[in-house]
């Protein structure tokens, strides 16, 4: 009975397999961990993100919006772009603790990746912001940020021959102002998605796109007596647009940052930031809105030890007590959430 035993072990390890082929995940579902089975398919990120009736993102208006987002002009000093703070050269983000604004003036939170933005239902740290389209004009605005006297813009923009006869063209009869760049800009950050990482993959039904301790990973991932992640990173793209305390020591400090609370004074969202989605996290560090975890281990640590600041602590965050061995799988996992690099072609900017 013991040889056979270890035999079965031996097989189940060589294909693959778990200790436990299903778990059940935050929301009380049975998840069966094989590949492409049916009840991994609420993971599956739509193919592209929803857009506006009045904004279709076509290849016109993509165009404008990539030229748009590159385009340091359209700062107050003329030497800063949105790229400058979301940069595909280091994951859409800046790989910073804190973004820089005009002069390098640091600023207090951290440049959240651009990628799937265009899945939120809603944006910014503290969601300010409703839309991309509500979102994309407040870094020129800020004083802190790019700056920009926006009236100034306009006429710079209606002034010059390239940029005027492509807002033609994407917004025919529309004028050129807050609410065409705006559009434009939305339109192409809608395209830069990542859905094809190798948990896409497995979900769809490739056995071997994950591997065990990938899935094993997962396994932590969703379930509420281990890591319980996906209480706020839910859903295919990995967050729940919600906001939470996770007790960082930033919080502690003398007149913390006090996050969505500024936007709506309930108790509960004292010192509480969106959820950021997961996908491409081994892309995008540091983490956390103050940047202050360098690494996916460290991220994944600071969890475990359920916060540092416990005050108006936000009820998913508990002390995990992780093993070695569970935080890198739960970091395997995470790595698998990156879809393969596609070269990117910068725009030619109208001269």
């Amino acid at each position: 009975m013991k040889r056979l035993t270890l035999a079965i072990a031996a097989l189940l390890a060589c294909c693959g397999a778990h200790a436990a082929t299903t778990v059940t995940d935050t929301d009380g579902h049975v998840v069966t961990l094989e590949a492409g089975h049916a009840s991994l398919q609420k993971w599956r990120l739509p193919a592209a993100p929803p857009f506006p009736e009045d904004n279709e993102p076509t290849a016109v208006r993509v165009e404008l919006g990539k030229k748009l987002f590159f385009d340091p002009r359209l700062s107050g000093d003329g030497n800063m772009s949105c790229a400058s703070c979301h940069n595909p050269l280091l994951g859409w983000s800046d790989g910073l603790p804190t973004g820089k604004g005009v002069k390098s003036m640091v600023l207090d939170r951290a440049s959240p990746t651009v990628i799937n933005t265009g899945y939120n239902n809603i944006q910014m740290w503290d969601g300010r912001k409703k839309s991309l389209e509500d979102q994309a004009m407040g870094p020129m605005e800020a004083s802190v940020e790019m700056n920009m006297d926006t009236q100034k813009l306009f006429k710079w923009l209606n002034g010059h021959d390239g940029y005027r006869a492509e807002f033609q063209r994407a917004y025919p009869g529309k004028p050129i102002d807050a609410d065409t760049v705006s559009k434009a800009i939305a339109s192409f950050e809608r395209t830069v998605v990542s859905n094809s990482a190798p948990f896409d993959q497995w979900v769809a039904g490739k056995k071997d796109a994950m591997s065990a301790e990938q899935v094993k990973g997962f396994a932590l991932f969703i379930d509420p007596a281990k890591a319980n992640c996906s209480a706020c990173h839910s859903g295919p793209n990995f967050t729940d647009n919600g906001f939470h305390n996770l007790g960082l020591a930033s919080f502690g400090k003398e007149n913390p940052d006090m996050g969505r609370y500024a936007q709506r004074p309930i108790a509960s969202l004292k010192g509480a930031f969106k959820t950021p989605t997961v996908r491409e996290a081994a892309n995008t560090a540091p983490y956390f809105h103050d940047g202050s975890a360098k690494t996916l281990e460290e991220l994944v640590e600071f969890y475990s030890k359920g916060g540092l600041v416990k005050t108006n602590l936000s009820k998913s965050v508990k002390e995990l007590k992780l093993t070695k061995e569970e935080v890198g799988q739960l970091v395997a996992f995470m790595n698998a959430l990156s879809s393969p690099p596609q070269a990117f072609v910068l725009p030619l900017l109208p001269r």
